[in-house]
């Protein structure tokens, strides 16, 4: 399945969830770079995983 995400409407509607002033520039910028993420997580959410694939384990104090 490939998802397509619309960054700047989810900057838009994640800054007024937010409560966050983001100017057009800034806006901008940050859509270049969560783009560059998604584009470097890709292969790694795209790795099949077996249905049965144990989660790993929660470590806590």
């Amino acid at each position: 399945m490939n998802k397509t995400i619309d960054w700047p409407c989810y900057i838009e509607q994640m800054s007024l969830l937010l409560d966050l002033q983001l100017d057009d520039a800034r806006q901008a910028e940050l859509a270049i770079q969560l783009a560059r993420i998604a584009d470097i997580a890709a292969p790694l959410m795209a790795y099949p995983l077996d249905d049965r694939q144990e989660v790993g384990g929660v470590w806590k104090l």
